[in-house]
């Protein structure tokens, strides 16, 4: 199995903004006071533009769908929190804890992707645990090694324990299960997803670990990534704050490997975790700030890969 892949699927926003029913939970979003609605959108739109300019530039494979006005879906810009997709064929559909997150599910995104020649053999759905009120958003909650057939999953209200190994029996993963915490006025509470505080590439892995409280978990988690050979990077909880947690590495001309991070992610990072990174790979940063205050979220969420096979 493939840890990295060239190709994603990006969602170009129509009605970004920041998302009330997600901001319970989700302590990285911010209200951008004197923006009108509309200039929010136009700052999102111009920065999800050129961060695609870039990828494509490199030679990334990148699938734009555009968000439509029909439904509500301030936050279609972070298409990994409801899909993921597999080598072996198999689409998987999340439960999403937002209700107004739940219309971003599009069938018509699957039929472009077969329009492409990508196959689709099969669609596991687990959206029907959201009438039950358990959650689990995708490669947000989930950290996929799968070359090593891990899944790192930090419980939070997005993630419930008892769907994540469901999914890892249904997928072949073994499940690695912990809890990561932030200080938010001076409480510890639950990072609303792993992906926030963590990125597994080939051969790396970042990670803040003073946010697993727990010793025990924390000493699991990280033994885990130092027995498949990962050179551990460790940042802080204010690089967190920052979306260094939010890396996602991806292939471009030539399978070259590219970590992609946000310019404020990449600013945050010191010389020598810099350093550290670009013995991996090359960094690719673009400015995402509009979208990082009003959504919460980062480059990585704004990427769903594609490993499916192609006819």
């Amino acid at each position: 199995m493939k840890q990295t892949t060239n190709a994603i699927v990006m969602i170009r926003p129509v009605a970004f903004r920041m998302n009330e029913q997600t901001a319970v939970n989700n302590y990285y979003q911010k209200v951008l006071d004197g923006l009108l609605p509309s200039t929010v959108n136009a700052k999102a739109q111009q920065e999800f533009d050129t961060f695609v300019e870039k990828l494509r530039a490199v030679g990334v494979d990148v699938t734009v769908i555009d968000d439509t006005l029909e439904t509500d879906t301030p936050d279609s810009i972070f298409p990994n929190n409801w899909v993921s997709f597999h080598e072996n064929g198999d689409v998987a559909l999340y439960p999403m804890f937002a209700e107004n997150r739940r219309h971003e599910r599009r069938e018509d995104i699957l039929d472009t992707l077969e329009d492409k020649g990508f196959e689709i053999n099969n669609i596991m759905d687990y959206t029907s645990a959201e009438e039950d009120g358990f959650f689990l958003e995708g490669t947000g909650s989930l950290l996929l090694d799968r070359a090593n057939a891990k899944a790192y999953c930090a419980l939070s209200p997005r993630a419930d324990e008892e769907l994540f190994i469901e999914f890892c029996e249904d997928f072949d993963y073994a499940p690695v299960i912990f809890e990561a915490f932030q200080t938010v006025d001076g409480e510890r509470k639950l990072i609303y997803h792993t992906n926030v505080m963590m990125c597994l590439g080939e051969t790396f892995a970042v990670i803040c670990a003073d946010s697993i409280d727990d010793k025990k978990e924390r000493k699991m988690v990280l033994e885990n990534l130092k027995a498949d050979k990962k050179e551990v990077i460790l940042i802080t909880e204010a690089q967190v704050n920052n979306f260094a947690g939010n890396m996602l590495e991806v292939r471009g001309t030539n399978d070259k490997k590219y970590i992609v991070m946000s310019a404020s992610a990449h600013q945050s990072l010191t010389p020598k975790q810099i350093a550290q990174l670009e013995n991996h790979a090359e960094i690719l940063s673009s400015s995402l700030d509009t979208i990082e205050a009003c959504g919460g979220g980062s480059a990585r969420c704004m990427m769903a890969e594609i490993f499916l096979p192609r006819s």
